[in-house]
């Protein structure tokens, strides 16, 4: 059993956690006779209830298919729709909700970029730059695009202190370097990587950069105009909302260039046997009937945690609330604390 360490001395937290505790009905079980802790929040983040009653809302009031009804639920379901894509980007600070593709979760962007934007730019003997941090789903997409092309795979190293090595970055990068892909903040180490520099040195050289935020959108604010980056992706689940629902911005003048990722209805302008043609992004990129009670709730997510956030944190997200759990973790003699000391 760990050690419970001694006691130490209360200090100030910048929000009522107990007070948002309530917000999760799941959060109200016992387990064992005792109240439920969840600390799983990288895996996945519990739903507080305006999103569970938002995506209620959705099926009992509006349920219906987007994009292809003219009948007054149809009309209400596309409205909704595309409401949420605007609420997402303006959490993003897209410069146009167009720029916003619906998937279903960071996995899914990651391929769907892979998929057409690399294909159609990576060729053998040509790299694709990743860092040593990054999550299985920001490597394999891009293991099977260099096995299909014929190209490489670089890594960025990550240094003793958990953070990447910006030199070896830099010296990575050359003429054949077709795609940078990198973790906003990992999902192992918490580090926070500095992104704006990262696209800045690929930029030099002409080079796009895919950002994974699937472990940053639900703790600090996302400004992809400020980032510069060409792609960001995340997943719904892990900002308080659906599962099965995600969102990959890309900037328009590269989703304007992409094929399809895949076909079927909603994503076509016309249809013959002779020749399709394609409706403009993003809904391109959105094959068949979505998932638009995720849509919906999602957007019922990031309007909880704006509201939230912009009440408790800083603008870099911070609650307070770290340096308190390093502290405290510090007093423990069976707890190793990793990289306490960079950046967060």
């Amino acid at each position: 059993m760990m050690s419970t360490g001694p006691a130490v001395p209360a200090r100030t937290i910048a929000f009522d956690a107990a007070a948002i505790r309530q917000d999760f009905p799941l959060l109200r079980q016992r387990v064992r006779s005792k109240p439920l802790v969840y600390l799983d929040n990288a895996a996945t983040t519990q739903k507080p209830q305006t999103v569970i009653d938002r995506v209620v809302r959705y099926y009992a009031e509006e349920n219906a298919n987007v994009h292809r009804g003219v009948h007054w639920l149809s009309e209400r379901a596309t409205e909704a729709y595309e409401n949420a894509r605007a609420t997402v980007g303006r959490f993003l600070n897209a410069r146009d909700s167009r720029e916003i593709v619906f998937v279903r979760g960071t996995t899914e962007a990651i391929n769907l970029v892979a998929s057409t934007y690399g294909r159609a730019h990576v060729s053998r003997g040509d790299e694709v730059v990743l860092s040593a941090m990054e999550h299985h789903s920001n490597i394999v997409p891009w293991q099977l695009l260099c096995e299909q092309q014929g190209a490489r795979l670089r890594v960025i190293p990550v240094s003793d202190a958990g953070e990447l090595d910006l030199e070896a970055y830099a010296t990575l990068l050359n003429d054949r370097t077709r795609i940078v892909s990198v973790v906003h903040v990992s999902n192992a180490l918490g580090t926070i990587n500095p992104v704006e520099q990262i696209v800045r040195l690929a930029h030099r050289r002409g080079i796009p950069v895919v950002v994974d935020g699937a472990q940053a959108a639900a703790h600090m604010r996302i400004d992809v105009q400020a980032f510069g980056c060409d792609f960001y992706a995340l997943s719904g689940h892990k900002v308080f909302g659906p599962t099965g629902i995600g969102v990959l911005y890309g900037t328009s003048s590269l989703l304007e260039t992409m094929p399809p990722y895949q076909g079927g209805g909603d994503m076509i302008s016309s249809v013959s046997f002779e020749r399709t043609r394609y409706k403009p992004p993003p809904h391109r990129f959105e094959a068949g009937t979505p998932h638009i009670a995720g849509d919906v709730g999602l957007a019922a997510a990031i309007e909880y945690l704006t509201g939230m956030t912009l009440s408790t944190t800083d603008d870099t997200g911070d609650t307070g609330a770290k340096p308190v759990l390093l502290e405290d973790l510090s007093l423990l003699s069976s707890v190793s604390t990793v990289v306490a000391r960079f950046r967060r």
